[in-house]
């Protein structure tokens, strides 16, 4: 009988306990679990939410970190400039293929990859094919995503 007794003071605890956590009013058994189902689906929910919340955060600070690339036709060649706030491991050397795909020769270039990266190189066209200034963004927007993906 004593382990009958201890048994039910037992449930009486971990219902009361129960109850407290999901802030029920409940009185009986029924309501209470019925309570604690509804308290861990708004907790689901929320869970649901946060993980969307952080999804959106890190693709926005993802989008922010990208470099920004512009290109300036120069006569015959093009000036471009890629500058961001942090280093990618093998994004110059990414950078620099893209151009040769291109066919564009570089004629000078200044690049820093230390805590950040800025590249300024002067590119000359290629005589072989037509190259605008979009086409040479695009490319090294490419290579940027490419170097991006592998880290």
């Amino acid at each position: 009988m004593v382990s009958r007794e201890h048994k039910k003071a037992g449930l009486r605890e971990q219902l009361q306990l129960l109850r407290s956590v999901t802030h029920s009013n409940a009185v009986d058994k029924t309501s209470i679990l019925g309570d604690a189902a509804r308290y861990i689906e708004e907790l689901k929910q929320k869970v649901v939410k946060l993980n969307q919340e952080i999804a959106h955060a890190q693709s926005a600070a993802k989008q922010t970190t990208m470099p920004k690339v512009t290109v300036q036709t120069l006569g015959t060649g093009f000036l471009i400039k890629v500058i961001s706030i942090e280093n990618m491991p093998g994004l110059l050397v990414s950078v620099l293929e893209a151009f040769e795909e291109l066919g564009l020769h570089v004629l000078e270039a200044r690049a820093s990859c230390a805590d950040s990266f800025r590249l300024e190189a002067v590119g000359g066209e290629n005589q072989e094919k037509y190259v605008d200034a979009h086409l040479v963004k695009e490319a090294v927007l490419q290579a940027i995503r490419k170097c991006s993906e592998q880290d």
